[in-house]
């Protein structure tokens, strides 16, 4: 399928793409092209169904705690390892 932007730079999807995937879509750069990937209404409930039980009975509430926590920490050993590079 080809699209071309309007003189807003808005691209039209078909209705019946939109039926199929939604409304939301991530706009995702990569080095030859760009691609369009459809976000689900409850993006954690639709992780869940891409990986199965994974998570179990998980609150996002947990899940982003998790992650902030894990963030934290790389950002910590990454300021270490730069401070011990200057030292050097």
């Amino acid at each position: 399928m080809s699209k071309s932007t309007d003189e807003r730079g808005r691209i039209y999807l078909p209705k019946d793409v939109r039926e199929r995937f939604g409304d939301r879509y991530r706009i995702v750069e990569l080095p030859s092209h760009v691609a369009l990937f459809p976000v689900d209404e409850d993006p954690l409930e639709g992780l869940r169904a891409a990986v199965g039980d994974a998570f179990g009975e998980t609150e996002a509430d947990d899940l982003k705690a998790d992650a902030r926590e894990a963030i934290d920490r790389e950002v910590r050993e990454e300021a270490e390892a730069r401070s011990q590079d200057t030292e050097e």
